[in-house]
């Protein structure tokens, strides 16, 4: 079951870090907090390019590098929690993306990033 559930959550992966890169970029860029990019000299769609490269890189290693999955699901647990704050700006700032076009449903949306992270803890231990 694990095993089952860290390849979905590769396959997840993968497909969101294509959407990044290649067709939902402008949604993605509504989840960037301003003060990130006023902090590092790239701009919204820059952040959106490495951070769709990085969950390309996530998913193929949690796929192809099974006997890495404990320290691979540790560092995806980790980068959930690190992007949590580009939710909860998305939400604060009222910025409708991926049919979020809600306070509520943005709001609703902040309880899954905890899920996330308890899928990618558990299925790689």
């Amino acid at each position: 079951m694990r095993t089952f559930a860290r390849w979905m959550l590769g396959a997840a992966m993968l497909f969101a870090g294509l959407s990044h890169v290649f067709w939902a970029r402008r949604d993605f860029q509504a989840q960037v907090p301003d003060w990130a990019v006023e902090a590092v000299p790239l701009d919204k769609d820059d952040v959106v390019l490495a951070s769709g490269v990085v969950e390309i890189a996530f998913g193929a290693a949690l796929i192809a590098l099974p006997r890495e999955r404990r320290t691979i699901g540790a560092a995806l647990a980790a980068f959930f929690l690190a992007v949590f704050p580009g939710n909860i700006d998305q939400w604060r700032k009222h910025r409708s993306a991926f049919g979020l076009d809600t306070d509520r449903k943005r709001f609703i949306r902040l309880f899954f990033q905890p899920a996330l992270v308890a899928w990618a803890w558990w299925s790689t231990r």
